[in-house]
């Protein structure tokens, strides 16, 4: 799997994800980045909200929370996004065609302090041309005098070139000096040789502008007449013929402009979602714009083709289900676990490790030992406090050796006393009063699939017997009437110092499901959808194994 370096790379640990999970991100990301010595980005990510445990070890420890990714799947942010500059609305028909013709476009977004106004296509430079226009279309459009002179390429004799011909008609005046009167009105541009009479008797009609061709030279006797008459003189080396022909392409783009309606995406938007909508439009480019809804760039559907996929490394799972959302359609670069071999399925190899240990920020902290990276103060706070976390201070069954001694190593650099922050710890996580029973809920869920039948299991942990209880009033109502869309609902109420677990069930196949994985004792049974799991505290390696097992029975 090739790496793209100008893009970011994002490590992300699961949805409802737990400290171990946030944990991870934060120091894998870290690692990452210092062995690449800022050749490539790596970033912390999240797939959903942090729980109360996480959001204390955070703060503990200093560090801000990893960013919120609620999906991977390609935007237009992923796609090359051609940076075809805004231009000024009053640009002149003949400079927007040789510019499109210079970058090799079709279309031109039009511009204002980085604001789309319009756009302009090849399309509606030819139909602005070929279109037969009354003569009074050049100030009908507010043409400016300045795109008038670079059209014509011509000098202003006489007059100010920030002014604007913004009313009369454009007169050829071929005619002799006797009929011209008969046809040049006040305000009116005139196209006119070197003949002194009829320059003459342009400005005493009270035209606007005399447009002297040829190059002819403009006498001091007609100079003064026009400053005094208000008339703007130009001179320009082109016939009468070619003036009259070039005329209509100083005319400002803004007039001819497509301004409403417009067909724009953000780079904020999902391909799948644009691309439908591209394939119904006839256009050809499409414009750009960021959150603040300022012009980026143009996408076309070839670039659509091409768009390039997120880059992802996952910790702490390789379930699809779990996974964030559009995981499928990402390129997965490298997978660190400590769990079974899920469902996940990549494009291309990928670099995997998975260890049976108790917690991924022990695997990790055994990658910075590899690569010999030092671990601070601040990343060994983290990671020590997901072991201590996902073991449950080591009273887990899938707590290991390994796991014991890396957290014990990690809490001397962190400078904290195990079992007094594991205590203050696991009481920031269980103080769930302000919570509503869906945010308890969904906390910690994990869904999981076994041939046809889904399941999922949340786990709450605690210390305080009393606190548990309090959260089973209020999970109990809320499960009978949950849509999670799974077959069975599983809860986990884990008294941490008892080290058993109250085990809540809803659904058809729940209760059977719960007897067919574990011997229940007649006493253990507290009513119709709970009951007492003795010795059990892990749903990674004694909950979820014996389901499955059950059910692949």
């Amino acid at each position: 799997m090739s790496i793209d370096k100008k893009r970011p790379i994002y490590v992300v640990g699961h949805k409802n994800p737990d400290t171990d999970s946030i944990c991870s991100a934060i120091a894998y990301a870290n690692l990452k980045n210092i062995l690449s010595e800022g050749k490539q980005i790596y970033i912390a990510g999240r797939a959903g909200a942090m729980n109360p445990e996480t959001e204390f070890v955070l703060k503990k420890f200093q560090t801000d929370a990893p960013q919120y990714i609620a999906h991977v799947m390609t935007q237009v942010r992923d796609m090359e996004i051609r940076e075809t500059k805004g231009v000024p609305g009053s640009m002149s028909l003949k400079r927007a065609w040789e510019m499109m013709r210079d970058l090799g476009v079709v279309t031109l977004p039009i511009t204002e302090d980085d604001k789309l106004k319009g756009l302009i296509t090849i399309s509606d430079i030819a139909t602005a041309y070929m279109d037969v226009y009354d003569n009074k279309m050049l100030s009908t459009a507010g043409t400016s005098y300045k795109n008038i002179l670079d059209t014509l390429d011509g000098i202003m004799v006489i007059g100010d070139e920030e002014d604007f011909f913004d009313d009369g008609e454009v007169v050829i005046a071929t005619a002799n000096p006797d009929l011209l009167e008969d046809y040049i009105h006040e305000g009116d541009m005139v196209v006119l040789g070197n003949r002194y009479e009829s320059q003459l008797c342009a400005i005493e009609m009270n035209a606007g502008c005399l447009v002297v061709c040829m190059g002819s030279k403009v006498s001091l006797t007609i100079k003064k007449l026009a400053d005094e008459h208000g008339c703007h003189v130009i001179s320009t080396p082109y016939d009468t013929f070619t003036v009259a022909r070039l005329l209509n392409q100083s005319m400002p783009i803004s007039y001819f402009m497509k301004s409403h309606n417009l067909i724009t995406f953000n780079i904020k938007d999902r391909t799948e979602d644009i691309q439908g909508i591209m394939g119904k439009k006839r256009y050809r480019d499409f414009p750009i714009l960021d959150k603040d809804e300022k012009y980026v760039g143009m996408i076309s559907r070839r670039n659509l083709i091409n768009a390039k996929k997120k880059q992802l490394i996952l910790v702490d799972h390789n379930e699809e289900s779990q996974a964030v959302d559009g995981s499928e359609s990402a390129d997965i670069l490298e997978i660190i676990d400590h769990h079974r071999l899920g469902s996940l399925q990549t494009l291309g190899p990928v670099f995997f490790r998975n260890e049976p240990v108790g917690c991924t920020a022990t695997i990790l902290t055994r990658i910075y030992k590899e690569s010999n990276v030092e671990i601070t103060k601040q990343i060994a706070g983290l990671l020590c406090s997901a072991i201590l976390s996902d073991t449950l201070m080591f009273r887990s069954p899938t707590c290991t050796a390994v796991d014991r001694a890396a957290a014990e190593q990690l809490a001397e650099i962190a400078g904290i006393d195990i079992e007094e922050y594991a205590k203050e710890m696991f009481a920031a996580g269980s103080d769930l009063g302000n919570k509503t029973a869906d945010e308890i809920f969904h906390q910690d869920f994990k869904k999981f699939t076994v041939g046809d039948i889904s399941f999922g299991v949340g786990q709450i942990n605690s210390i305080n017997a009393e606190e548990l209880w309090e959260i089973r009033d209020k999970l109990i109502p809320y499960m009978e009437n949950a849509e999670t869309g799974v077959d069975a609902n599983f809860f986990m109420l884990t008294d941490i110092m008892k080290e058993s677990t109250e085990l809540l069930f809803f659904g058809k196949r729940a209760k059977q499901m719960i007897e067919d994985a574990f011997f229940v004792r007649a006493e253990d049974i507290k009513d119709e959808h709970s009951c007492i799991l003795r010795n059990v505290v892990s749903r990674k390696k004694q909950v979820v194994p014996a389901i499955v097992g059950s059910l692949q029975h």
